[in-house]
């Protein structure tokens, strides 16, 4: 049993959504990773425990995932700005193209049956765990970042698997960016940013345009469940600085690695729960 499926299985429900807060928080100033991370699996299995089908789960798990971010990413906008680790001109050459690949991605996101969004969110948290574990420490691929036409896509992207797996962007984002010789921390900063751009707009349009189902948890509007989201945020808006703070004294490499195997065994366990 991992440590997502014992918060959910031993501790109320309240009290599960209030630690997925302390540590998607903490996660998200600390690694860069995004909190949505966390989130999305913790109330995919919280929900399930309410007798809501998988398929719903992970639909209402990833649209309030992405609502949660929102004021997580512009907690820790302002953490890592104080440090300069924001970089605001890469963010003024991608926001339009991360912004038409969020509006894409949400969208599809109110059309697609939720088996889909989690065989998706399994291989995404696998890929980034192996990265986490088999990167670390390995000398950037390519010296700079692409042409105008790679970034672009590299933005689009970014936005487009993120908006549809309920993640901030920093989780695919601060790979990619350090693969092309990009500074760590700066990548982690300027990732917080590119999760409000994906944030608020694919929540906006998961709560207007998504289809509640019927068996969705209380206190669902369109595909976003308000319970869970007023329990999490004020935890992760006051976590969030916490994990920037720590991420400049403690061993985030190690750190990273301990996270990687958590994300790994989740990744596994939640495609398995579909295919097995």
């Amino acid at each position: 049993m991992n440590i997502i499926e014992f918060i959910t299985n031993n501790i109320s429900p309240f009290f599960a959504l209030v630690a997925t807060g302390v540590f998607a928080g903490i996660l998200a100033g600390l690694l860069g990773v995004g909190g949505g991370i966390v989130i999305v699996p913790v109330l995919f299995f919280l929900f399930q425990s309410f007798g809501v089908s998988p398929e719903s789960a992970m639909l209402v798990a990833t649209a309030t995932s992405l609502a949660t971010i929102v004021p997580t990413s512009v907690s820790s906008i302002r953490s890592h700005h104080k440090k300069g680790n924001v970089d605001f001109d890469l963010l003024k050459r991608w926001a339009v193209f991360i912004l038409i690949g969020v509006l894409v991605g949400s969208w599809l996101v109110t059309l697609v049956e939720g088996t889909m969004l989690t065989i998706l969110f399994g291989v995404i948290a696998v890929l980034s765990a192996l990265n986490m574990l088999f990167r670390t420490g390995k000398s950037a691929l390519y010296q700079k970042l692409p042409n105008k036409t790679g970034q672009t896509v590299m933005g689009a992207s970014i936005g487009f698997f993120s908006s549809m797996v309920g993640i901030g962007g920093g989780t695919i984002s601060v790979p990619l960016l350090t693969l092309y010789n990009y500074p760590a921390h700066k990548a982690i900063g300027t990732a917080a940013a590119i999760g409000l751009i994906i944030s608020l707009p694919g929540a906006l349009t998961m709560l207007t345009f998504g289809s509640t189902p019927t068996d969705a948890p209380a206190g669902t509007f369109g595909l976003v469940n308000l319970f869970a989201f007023t329990c999490i945020v004020p935890l992760t808006v006051l976590f969030a600085p916490l994990g920037a703070s720590l991420a400049a004294k403690l061993d985030a490499e190690k750190l990273k690695k301990i996270f990687a195997f958590v994300l790994l065994f989740t990744g596994l366990r939640m495609l398995a729960q579909l295919f097995l």
